[in-house]
């Protein structure tokens, strides 16, 4: 009898045990996707297309043939900046061009990004 609850009783612990790490497991991986979804995006690269009709840059990656779509409203902050400087000047949508180099940042939806900040890359030489 005392074999019996003695062998009941581990097989309880090994059982909670189980279902302890199975949970321990989910929570981080839905906690990192939370994460995901409320980290502001950032997207940087050259201007390739832009519509001001639409409200929209095409973006391509530095270093790749890679595109996003920024979409941009009245809230979107525009800004330029040298490299490596403090200096932070506002500007507005109409001084952004194509071939420009942009850092974008806002939040991902779908395959589309919608910009909070817009800032133009300026070189040292302009």
């Amino acid at each position: 009898m005392v074999k019996r609850l003695f062998a009941v009783l581990c097989a309880s612990v090994i059982a909670l045990s189980l279902t302890t790490a199975t949970f321990a497991q989910e929570t981080p991986a839905q906690e990192k996707k939370m994460d995901k979804t409320a980290k502001e995006a950032r997207w940087e690269g050259e201007v390739v297309r832009s519509s001001p009709d639409k409200s929209t840059l095409t973006v391509r990656k530095s270093g790749s043939n890679f595109e996003r779509t920024v979409h941009y409203d009245n809230s979107t902050r525009w800004v330029s900046q040298e490299h490596g400087s403090k200096q932070v000047n506002d500007i507005d949508a109409s001084q952004v061009k194509d071939g420009d180099r942009v850092i974008v940042k806002g939040t991902w939806d779908k395959d589309e990004l919608h910009a909070t900040l817009i800032s133009k890359r300026l070189s040292h030489s302009k």
